[in-house]
């Protein structure tokens, strides 16, 4: 049995995605590389966009502070109320996410004895910009390592969790790896992208080629054969079984890919319930603060 098109759903969900999904149907055969950039803004752009996260409260406790990033700034969140030189946590959303989903793990975390950070990825919550790649987040967290010093762990949600995979395997400083619900690997996603709007293979492939020449990036490297060969952190895989956003079969995959990896399933959270759910963030506290 083939797996669903999560991106059908997603897109279906978004009025201004579906209208722009007409009018790609429309340049395609017109003209195939106008309709490719077109596509492409699309599939950079963050839906819903990010209002409703940069309206919200600082919460209590807890600092917002801005970093240099590439042509603009990110979000940091960091605790208020921590000493000085506890072992420090980085904790990274998913697309169309922001850093403040992940405050419960970052409470969590904070109460066992760590030092949590909380970044708004670019293009998503307080950080500028309107649209992102999934390298850009790798980037994003090697400029975080660098203000930061080495890292005892990094949590990843979702597409979060694919970039600080990659990140690591490329020689991130970071001890150990909390992947909550890994978003599949990018050439599936576009796939799924492409398919939602009944466009085919072809667009797949010239969005992925144009990908790689502007990011620089073989996407292969967010594979799971290409991670497994150069992951060796301790990695806890968390996901739901019944996520329709990003399949379980992602996380059975890079379990069988990485060398040192344990998958643990939860029921009835979906793609996003997980982070907040209280037996999900005692297992990645768990992880994190095991020798």
């Amino acid at each position: 049995m083939s797996t669903p098109n999560p991106a059908i759903a997603f897109y279906a969900a978004s009025r201004s995605a579906r209208w722009l999904g007409g009018a790609l149907r429309g340049l395609q055969s017109l003209s195939p590389g106008l309709g490719t950039r077109l596509a492409l803004r699309l599939f950079f752009t963050p839906l819903p966009l990010k209002l409703v996260a940069r309206r919200r409260a600082v919460p209590a406790g807890w600092q917002l502070s801005h970093w240099p990033f590439e042509h603009g700034t990110m979000a940091v969140y960091r605790r208020a109320d921590l000493p000085d030189g506890r072992p420090t946590v980085l904790l990274v959303h998913g697309w169309a996410g922001d850093a403040l989903q992940m405050q419960p793990l970052g409470d969590a975390l904070a109460a066992a004895g760590f030092a949590p950070v909380l970044l708004d990825f670019p293009a998503h919550g307080r950080s500028a910009a309107w649209r992102s790649t999934l390298p850009q987040f790798a980037r994003a967290l090697w400029t975080a390592s660098a203000r930061l010093g080495p890292l005892h762990a990094v949590v990843g949600h979702s597409l979060g969790a694919l970039a600080a995979s990659h990140a690591a395997a490329s020689g991130l400083p970071v001890k150990r790896l909390a992947l909550v619900a890994p978003s599949p690997p990018p050439g599936l996603f576009l796939d799924w992208f492409s398919g939602s709007f009944g466009l085919g293979a072809g667009l797949a492939g010239r969005m992925r080629a144009a990908i790689e020449r502007r990011e620089g990036v073989p996407l292969q490297q967010f594979e799971p054969a290409w991670l497994g060969a150069r992951l060796a952190q301790p990695t806890l895989l968390l996901h739901d079984e019944g996520d329709r956003v990003a399949p379980l079969a992602g996380s059975q995959a890079l379990q069988q890919a990485l060398p040192d990896a344990r998958l643990a399933t939860t029921r009835g959270l979906g793609h996003r319930r997980v982070l907040s759910d209280a037996e999900s963030i005692a297992a990645v506290v768990e992880h994190v603060r095991a020798k």
